[in-house]
């Protein structure tokens, strides 16, 4: 495998194009995925990112009042959706490595298989609290910071693994790459102490850093300007999403603690239609692309949530 870090290397200037996936729900199979990534691959993405979804808790009414908790995992089979799209489209997946819901142990285990298939690039998150609860928790001899599961890649990196007492392992080759938010993670005090969480774990070792979706290119523009000041000069990939519902105006924000530009806000307000929001969306992300372009971004992210048609329309005009 290339690392992220060289295909934007070798690119010289030039923006690359890549694309999240999340893996079907459980029971479903892949061809419905793969059929959407490829339209996608006329644009020659050079990876793909494949999300991992942490453990689900249900809570189920028993006859004699108590509460039975039912663990389980709605959507499985990062590792293999990774090497489904690797053989099938002959590009790099990165799987997201998470800390929520794993033991160090079932950490390094994963990393060990993903290094035995070549897999040597990975997205590294904290990840959301398990739903249905509000608070994140991490497993027990789990992780609680990115940070520290960063930390725990790097060792790897240099050989370093949880159990001495086993037989020596050959290093692993990780290129590591972290989540950004240009307008603050949501459960921050705020921006400053965000951004000080990103500082160290590009200090750690991340080679590369991807952003939250935003609406707003200053607040992009603003948040590269302020890594270079301190010293992150790091990749900073943007992560962007088209809006392709009316109803997306007022959920994203609430989620994710997004600013919507007032121009795009009275544009969607103004559509009788989901159909006509998506093309606002379309011909918005299109405009933002541009100037990102222009601004000299090493790749434009697209987190597609399952879909490929507004993508395809805005990649078409770009690439």
């Amino acid at each position: 495998m290339t690392k992220i870090t060289d295909y934007i290397q070798q690119a010289n200037g030039k923006t690359l194009f890549s694309i999240e996936v999340i893996p079907p729900v459980k029971g479903n199979n892949i061809n419905e995925l793969l059929g959407n990534i490829e339209p996608l691959m006329d644009f020659k993405p050079p990876f793909i990112d494949v999300t991992y979804h942490r453990e689900e808790y249900i809570e189920k009414p028993l006859a004699d009042g108590r509460i039975q908790q039912i663990v389980t995992r709605k959507r499985p089979g990062t590792i293999g959706i990774c090497a489904s799209i690797m053989h099938r489209f002959g590009v790099d997946a990165v799987p997201h490595v998470l800390c929520g819901g794993f033991t160090k142990d079932e950490t390094e285990d994963f990393l060990m298989d993903l290094h035995y298939l070549g897999i040597d690039n990975v997205l590294v998150l904290r990840g959301d609290p398990a739903k249905p609860y509000k608070t994140f928790k991490p497993k027990t001899n789990g992780h609680a910071y990115a940070s520290e599961l960063v930390e725990q890649v790097v060792n790897m990196n240099k050989g370093q693994y949880l159990h001495e007492e086993i037989e020596p392992l050959a290093p692993t080759d990780f290129c590591i790459g972290v989540a950004a938010y240009p307008e603050k993670h949501f459960e921050a005090v705020d921006f400053d102490t965000d951004f000080d969480y990103l500082k160290h774990k590009v200090a750690l070792g991340a080679d590369y850093i991807v952003t939250q979706m935003f609406f707003d290119n200053s607040k992009y523009f603003d948040f590269v300007q302020k890594c270079r000041a301190v010293g992150i000069n790091v990749p900073i990939i943007p992560g962007l999403k088209p809006l392709s519902t009316k109803k997306q105006l007022g959920i994203l924000p609430k989620i994710f603690y997004l600013h919507m530009p007032q121009d795009l806000v009275k544009a969607v307000e103004g559509c009788e239609n989901d159909a006509q929001a998506k093309q606002v969306g379309i011909e918005w992300c299109t405009q933002q692309c541009r100037e990102l372009m222009d601004f000299g971004v090493p790749v434009l992210h697209f987190y597609t949530m399952g879909k490929s048609d507004n993508i395809y329309k805005i990649a078409s005009s770009l690439f």
